[in-house]
């Protein structure tokens, strides 16, 4: 089982993409992990994303990869 570190203790850092509706996400450092969150609950689910995943997913959006058609 993997160790989870506790996010509450994070350093939460809002996307420069996010706009003024509330509508972002968070993302933070978690020893070897990286989280997202919504920033209207932050006490709601977090994903977790190893770095290797996380860069993986980033460049996914980048190319479009997730966007709704």
């Amino acid at each position: 089982m993997a160790f989870i570190p506790d996010p509450s203790r994070a350093a939460w850092r809002k996307s420069t993409r996010s706009s003024g509706t509330g509508a972002c996400v968070e993302v933070a450092k978690l020893r070897q992990l990286i989280g997202v969150r919504d920033s209207k609950n932050p006490d709601g689910p977090k994903l977790s994303f190893t770095p290797r995943t996380w860069e993986a997913f980033n460049a996914g959006i980048k190319s479009g990869d997730y966007d709704l058609h």
